[in-house]
């Protein structure tokens, strides 16, 4: 398994500003790396939740030696306001969502995220329950598999991979990643060369879809931003466009519709050089903040 390096860790700091103390939330907390990062840079508590239960018992061993000021929870991030009134919470120091796949769950034997290896066809970040990508492959119509592809993925071949895929399953249901990506790399015109698999657009619209991870997070940021201390920070960390552009237009008609609310971050921050040297999974990330000021 690879060794999970948390994106952007600096830059998120530096945003957030633990050294000032008081309680901070990550809201996606993963194998814990910025957790980490934030209770040594002067957190007084920290709360952190993930949906991915292996990935919290994991943060459970890195957060380990701050056990006494850190609280894990099983719960998704768009369950912030509720996790807050439940403790009895009014406002934070600071908020950290890191939207992106660990390191972990793609390269972990049987989750189904990638190509990589022919797995069941799960995605499901929350393995607890729902659907999982082979549940919505097999059941979806054409049209609907078209959609989703175009819509989460970007692929301009969309509507010949749905095609392809449901001719797939007539013939036997599509339950690993290895019968699914060949479906995919048959039904995309070969053009030269590609930088990227033909496969990948749409194992991303899948994933998106199968964990709707879309769905709400306007609402997340505008309740993330509202549970502020006056002078705290929110800071989002976006791995593909579509992510990005919700966390962009949200946080910009949040500072326009309230003089409370401040973006930090005209253009997002994204990694240099060297960190995407050390991490070439750091490339795609795209940071952005924002300040409650009053």
């Amino acid at each position: 398994m690879s060794l999970h390096l948390p994106v952007l860790t600096s830059e998120a700091l530096g945003f957030l500003q633990p050294q000032r103390g008081g309680l901070f939330v990550d809201c996606t907390v993963g194998l814990g790396g910025h957790a980490k990062a934030i209770v040594e840079a002067g957190a007084t508590r920290l709360l952190g939740f993930d949906r991915d239960t292996q990935a919290l018992d994991a943060a459970r061993a890195t957060l380990a030696p701050f056990a006494d000021r850190v609280e894990l929870v099983h719960a998704d991030y768009r369950s912030l306001e509720d996790l807050l009134d439940s403790r009895g919470i009014a406002d934070v120091a600071g908020t950290l969502a890191d939207l992106g796949l660990s390191s972990m769950q793609l390269d972990a034997p049987g989750r189904g995220f990638s190509f990589q290896r022919d797995e069941p066809l799960d995605m499901r970040m929350d393995t607890t329950g729902g659907p999982t990508a082979a549940d919505l492959v097999a059941a979806t119509s054409e049209e609907s598999l078209a959609n989703a592809i175009f819509n989460y993925g970007e692929e301009r071949f969309s509507r010949r991979i749905a095609r392809a895929i449901v001719l797939a399953r007539t013939a036997a249901p599509i339950v690993t990643t290895g019968r699914l990506a060949s479906v995919v790399r048959r039904a995309v015109p070969r053009r030269g060369y590609s930088r990227i698999d033909p496969a990948t657009r749409t194992f991303q619209a899948l994933r998106i879809w199968v964990n709707r991870e879309l769905d709400g997070l306007d609402r997340f940021i505008e309740v993330a931003v509202r549970r502020l201390k006056a002078g705290a920070r929110l800071v989002v960390i976006s791995f593909h466009s579509l992510e990005d552009r919700i966390v962009k237009h949200t946080l910009r008609g949040l500072a326009e519709s309230d003089a409370a609310v401040r973006v930090l971050t005209k253009k997002p921050v994204v990694p240099g050089d060297d960190e995407v040297h050390r991490n070439p999974r750091s490339r795609s990330a795209k940071l952005r903040a924002a300040e409650r000021v009053a």
